[in-house]
């Protein structure tokens, strides 16, 4: 005599998504015309992520200070911080950026990622630091991208800081000085 298999079933829980009353038909029939259930899941994940040679550059934006790298053996200095130069591949050293820059140039983007679609038109500036070899590309907020000329380019503009961090790039833009 075979012995009858047990019923196993999985523990019901209330966690995640549970539907209730779902509407099915009598007649099997009738499947083809049932609208589609739409259900709202949340998704998420932690992601760890490193900031390795760069953390002193978001260490500093989150305390309000702007941080580019000098080569030790040629003077070139990186607003976008490398740590070794790309001139002469020599070891680069952390420094303050000056607190004003001008602009070398700027778009008006009218289309954007996710995160800046609501915000769209907006404004991006290369700027220039005094004696810095490269640009930074950044936000330029106070100017109205509708009034946008090419008499922006060479004025001079300081960094703001987001007073709650997020440790992006993003968490530093500029504004015109005059």
């Amino acid at each position: 005599m075979k012995k009858e298999k047990e019923n196993i079933a999985m523990p019901e829980t209330e966690e995640g998504t549970v539907l209730f009353n779902v509407p099915f038909p009598k007649d099997l029939k009738q499947l083809k015309g049932m609208s589609p259930i739409i259900t709202l899941q949340h998704y998420g994940i932690n992601y760890i992520h490193s900031y390795g040679q760069d953390s002193p550059f978001f260490a500093g934006l989150a305390n309000g200070r702007l941080l580019g790298t000098r080569c030790t053996s040629c003077g070139y200095v990186h607003v976008t911080p490398k740590l070794h130069c790309q001139q002469c591949g020599g070891e680069c050293e952390w420094m303050e950026l000056p607190k004003e820059g001008r602009i070398h140039t700027f778009t008006v983007c009218y289309f954007g990622s996710e995160e800046f679609l609501k915000e769209t038109p907006f404004m991006l500036v290369l700027v220039e630091f005094a004696g810095a070899k490269t640009l930074m590309l950044s936000r330029l907020l106070g100017v109205d991208p509708s009034k946008a000329s090419v008499d922006l380019i060479g004025k001079r503009v300081k960094p703001r800081f987001k007073r709650n961090s997020k440790f992006k790039p993003t968490d530093v833009y500029f504004v015109l000085t005059e």
